[in-house]
């Protein structure tokens, strides 16, 4: 009940300002991921009883067509601009300093992660000990660990803030279309030579892209709904051309086993996605804003919001225990084929199954992400910028190749090095304690 007061009150202090559709669309692009991702991993023993784990693009390829909704990244990334955008310029109106700024963004970001990589140590470390085979172990914590990729990006973007919002000021739109471009060129080079790595420049080119379009929405939040749809309606005509005439699968997630993804690394389908799916919420962001100044919608709104990187770090953890339990009790709820109309009926206890694991989670870690204040000035920049790489170099390791592994204790040693090195440098200031 306390948690549910805690909500109210939030809730009750909302600024009338506030466009609280950006907290809205925040909320349930998280929960799309987490009920994506649910969905597609599709565990369950085949004919020779042995537990196999295939993924639902593969076994069911018409739901590639259903990413196009699904794949909500690019909204999350365009909330994400436009959250940021506020956030930096308040931050330069109060006179706050770059670092100070970011300590606080970076904070809230990376210190839910703590309990996470802990967890996640102690049981590799147990499983190491008791003889599993590391590759079993890698691929178990590679799976948990697979959504942390945009996290590592999103600090990227976050680092970048200052420079996105100079490039928005003096050039507008001409700053995304040149990133657009840019991301294009890239794609143009990746399919037409060998050299595959150029295209790893589109995680900054795509992703700053749609970031960007956060800072249209911001500063024009009252474009008419015509205007919109028309923008949904030329995102959707570019995706169709882009996997029916250009090289682009369908399929707007990477499907296991294709030779080409739409996400690793990040291809111009993307943005395309963006302008589709922006288009359409944006056009309904009116009577949605209407709706949200209701106290129910919006104590969920902030209920969601409350606990959303919580949500989002652990959501495959509570799957992995799920999938375990069924294990340990005969392999109940596993033992339908994948795709085939009893599995499809499952779906719904496997949902509530997943959901019951991780809501308990969410109630007990969900204060890592509300971290104390701190007392004195903050660091100079530089710590929490290099705090920030390390932390993302390392969650790039993790989410590549998780936490178990073949060094000590068959742990990744250098991914959590690196993460836990981040973390501790954005967390600790050399001139104060903690304050309450």
């Amino acid at each position: 009940m306390s948690a549910w007061l805690r909500v109210a009150a939030l809730a009750d202090r909302t600024p009338a300002s506030r466009n609280r559709y950006v907290d809205f669309l925040r909320a349930v692009s998280m929960l799309v991921v987490v009920v994506g991702h649910w969905l597609a991993a599709a565990p369950y023993f085949d004919a020779s009883n042995t537990l196999v784990n295939v993924h639902l693009l593969t076994v069911a390829p018409w739901t590639a067509w259903l990413t196009w909704v699904v794949q909500v990244m690019p909204i999350f990334f365009m909330v994400g601009g436009y959250a940021n955008g506020v956030s930096w310029r308040a931050a330069r109106r109060d006179d706050k300093s770059y670092a100070a700024w970011l300590e606080g963004r970076l904070r809230r970001l990376l210190w839910p992660l703590i309990p996470l990589l802990v967890f996640w140590v102690m049981i590799v470390a147990i499983e190491y000990a008791r003889g599993v085979r590391p590759e079993l172990i890698s691929y178990g914590s590679q799976v948990a660990f697979i959504p942390i990729w945009f996290l590592a990006v999103y600090i990227g973007m976050i680092l970048l803030v200052p420079v996105i919002e100079r490039a928005w000021a003096r050039f507008g739109m001409g700053s995304f279309w040149a990133l657009t471009v840019a991301a294009v060129a890239v794609d143009v080079a990746y399919f037409s030579s060998d050299l595959r790595w150029i295209g790893f420049a589109n995680y900054l080119f795509v992703w700053a892209a749609i970031f960007l379009l956060g800072y249209a929405w911001l500063d024009k939040s009252r474009s008419g709904t015509s205007a919109m749809l028309i923008c949904a309606g030329i995102g959707l005509v570019a995706l169709i051309l882009f996997v029916r005439v250009g090289p682009y699968p369908v399929s707007m997630i990477g499907v296991p086993g294709d030779p080409i993804s739409n996400t690793t690394p990040p291809k111009a389908t993307l943005i395309a996605l963006a302008i589709m799916q922006g288009g359409l919420l944006l056009a309904a962001q009116r009577p949605a804003r209407r709706w949200l100044e209701g106290r129910i919608p919006w104590m969920a709104t902030v209920a969601i919001n409350g606990g959303i990187m919580t949500l989002f770090i652990w959501h495959l953890t509570a799957t992995t225990l799920v999938v375990l339990a069924a294990y340990l009790t005969g392999g109940i709820g596993l033992r339908a084929e994948p795709g085939s109309a009893e599995w499809w009926w499952l779906r719904i206890p496997w949902l509530l199954a997943n959901a019951i694991a991780l809501i308990p989670i969410i109630l007990l870690l969900g204060r890592f992400e509300r971290p104390v204040t701190r007392d004195g000035e903050a660091a100079p920049a530089w710590h929490y910028v290099l705090g920030a790489i390390l932390t993302a170099g390392g969650l790039v390791l993790l989410a590549a190749h998780g936490v178990g592994g073949y060094g000590w204790f068959g742990l990744n040693v250098w991914g959590l090095l690196l993460a836990f090195a981040g973390i501790g440098l954005v967390a600790r200031r050399p001139d104060g304690p903690y304050a309450d």
